[in-house]
């Protein structure tokens, strides 16, 4: 734990983390319309509970959201620094040093290799200098990110019900967990839509 972080510090949820094939950035609103290209992919969120988000309105609402939140990143290759996805921190308390990763997206030529890994991995590191948990907030349809998660090492806490009857899994991993996973050698399998 990173001692320069408090308790009621506010952490840097917007860092620039570079890994061996990707880097991952702010994101800024210059980055919203090459992100759409990548987005507008319907079998990206076909598992995702806001399946429609391959749609330019939808899309809209959730880059919104992501500038706002302070927390809103883009992922990008280091050998092109092509756009490929992005993700997000958010709901940080620091009463209980937890903060959630989610609204994670890549385009599908990058599922099935090791960019999801290296991304969460790169996530996962940043937020253990300052939080002793992290959550995952999964659709309870979207088994790709389901099983992403499992491999993280995160377990489900608790189910919550939406308004239209969506249910959504509330993962949990911990500092202790994620360490005795990375000592193991484990690591997060390739997805699409990862919240």
């Amino acid at each position: 734990m990173d001692d320069a972080v408090t308790a009621h510090a506010m952490p840097l949820l917007q860092p620039t983390l570079t890994g061996e094939t990707i880097l991952v950035r702010p994101m800024q609103p210059s980055d919203v319309a090459p992100l759409y290209e990548v987005a507008r992919d319907p079998r990206i969120w076909e598992q995702h509970p806001e399946s429609t988000r391959w749609q330019p309105d939808v899309f809209a609402r959730y880059a919104e959201g992501a500038l706002a939140s302070g927390g809103g990143l883009v992922v990008t290759r280091h050998d092109t620094g092509e756009l490929i996805g992005a993700s997000r921190y958010y709901d940080w308390t620091p009463e209980v040093r937890e903060v959630a990763i989610g609204f994670t997206f890549l385009v599908r030529t990058h599922w099935g290799g090791a960019t999801n890994s290296e991304l969460k991995r790169l996530m996962l590191a940043h937020a253990f200098t300052f939080a002793d948990r992290v959550w995952f907030h999964v659709g309870e349809r979207n088994v790709r990110s389901r099983r992403a998660v499992e491999k993280l090492g995160a377990t489900v806490s608790h189910l919550e019900t939406g308004d239209h009857g969506a249910v959504t899994l509330h993962y949990l991993l911990t500092r202790a967990e994620w360490t005795r996973r990375r000592a193991q050698g484990a690591g997060a399998p390739e997805t699409g839509a990862l919240d």
